[in-house]
């Protein structure tokens, strides 16, 4: 077989699932032919008549599946620099909401900014993200709180990656806060994102999932239900906020819906994380957040575990709550703040995230048959790209094979 590309002399970490540890080869190839892979694995299981138009050297540095962040709200206009002051000085996340700060603070923002203004201020997360190996990337609305503006957030969304090489997975997060046209009048505007926005959304084929906000500062759990029944409804599948600062019994509802991730999740309990591991429920971790508000209250690595419930790890890139845009330091904080080990950090970036976002079949792992999606490292371990702080080993990032 003809392939367009043969990367040789690598060392592989494919996280193939059912692999021993990351799947390590210590004398990998990999192969790949119109974006996706062909072969990858010991070079001395290489099939026969396998050629390519390039080979490139890889010179023993290691190679992974290219990273996903999958959970990111990248689009959005504004800075929330004064709130983190009014933290800092024992202001509660809550208590800034409550005065008009928080998710309001950024629609406000968002709402005033041009498509193009979007797109050049995000392009810059977005590469930050890339120059970190990231080559697949989920982005929210949900800073709109209007039609007219989350559509615009989502076509932002859409061009970045037209931009970049790089693939984006969009979702609609209408039912993020109450918009200030709606103040306190939260069941007409579930009612609004019901049967006028995620219709719309849903029939320009602007987004690949739906979330909502399910906590006490967000929407009930009553309210969430009604969301995700309307994108049920348009056969869209959904993930959800669920257990950040309370337990509102948002894990439970997320595995009764058969959601692509329940995030977050803090406060889930053993229930909750059970019934998650029935359904097929990922869980995403967002170390970024705990840090950023200086929560106290640990996910239920232990349970997650128990169940054996695959777990990601996201930057939760925002403005207010996690302004990061460093998948790296994402795992740092999950191995420091959280306790998982290293094979679970780069699982939690590769083949978990990939589950998370529905696209295991198609990324994560290198395996053949998948997209040709990699990051080629500069360390001597896997474990340097989560012990590290502050520093990028990065050597090429490949995306679809090139």
């Amino acid at each position: 077989m003809l392939c367009d590309r043969i990367w040789r002399h690598a060392r592989l970490a494919t996280m193939a699932a059912g692999s021993a540890g990351l799947g390590a080869v210590e004398d990998g190839i990999v192969a790949a032919r119109d974006g996706r892979i062909v072969f990858a694995g010991a070079a001395d299981q290489v099939p026969v008549g396998l050629a390519a138009r390039e080979t490139i050297d890889c010179e023993g540095r290691w190679v992974t599946p290219g990273l996903i962040d999958c959970h990111t709200h990248l689009v959005h206009a504004g800075d929330r620099v004064r709130e983190f002051e009014q933290r800092l000085a024992g202001m509660s996340y809550q208590a800034i909401a409550a005065a008009g700060g928080g998710i309001a603070a950024t629609v406000n923002a968002t709402r005033a900014a041009s498509e193009s203004q979007l797109l050049q201020v995000s392009l810059s997360y977005l590469d930050a993200l890339l120059a970190e190996g990231v080559t697949t990337v989920e982005i929210k609305s949900g800073y709109g709180l209007a039609l007219v503006h989350e559509r615009k957030q989502l076509r932002v969304a859409r061009e970045l990656g037209r931009c970049r090489p790089v693939s984006v997975t969009t979702t609609f997060l209408g039912a993020h806060a109450v918009p200030p046209e709606f103040a306190g009048d939260q069941e007409r505007y579930i009612d609004t994102v019901c049967t006028t926005m995620l219709p719309a959304i849903a029939s320009e084929r602007l987004a690949d999932a739906v979330d909502a906000y399910c906590e006490r500062i967000g929407f009930s759990l009553a309210q969430t239900r009604r969301v995700l029944e309307a994108a049920r409804a348009w056969d869209l599948p959904v993930k959800l906020h669920a257990g950040q600062l309370s337990d509102m019994g948002a894990a439970q509802l997320a595995a009764q819906f058969s959601a692509l991730s329940a995030d977050h999740l803090e406060y889930a309990d053993e229930a909750a994380i059970a019934a998650m591991a029935r359904a097929g429920v990922a869980a995403v971790l967002l170390p970024g957040a705990y840090y950023f508000l200086r929560e106290t209250q640990r996910p239920p690595i232990d349970l997650l575990r128990k169940h054996g419930i695959p777990v990601a790890v996201a930057t939760d890139n925002n403005p207010g709550t996690s302004p990061l845009t460093s998948i790296l330091l994402a795992m740092n904080m999950a191995a420091t703040l959280f306790r998982l080990t290293v094979e679970e950090c780069l699982v939690g970036v590769t083949r978990a995230a990939a589950r998370a976002l529905g696209q295991g079949a198609s990324v994560g792992t290198l395996e053949a048959g998948k997209y040709c999606d990699m990051a080629i490292w500069d360390i001597a371990q896997p474990a340097e790209l989560v012990y590290r702080i502050g520093f990028n080993p990065l050597h090429k990032r490949v995306w679809r094979g090139q």
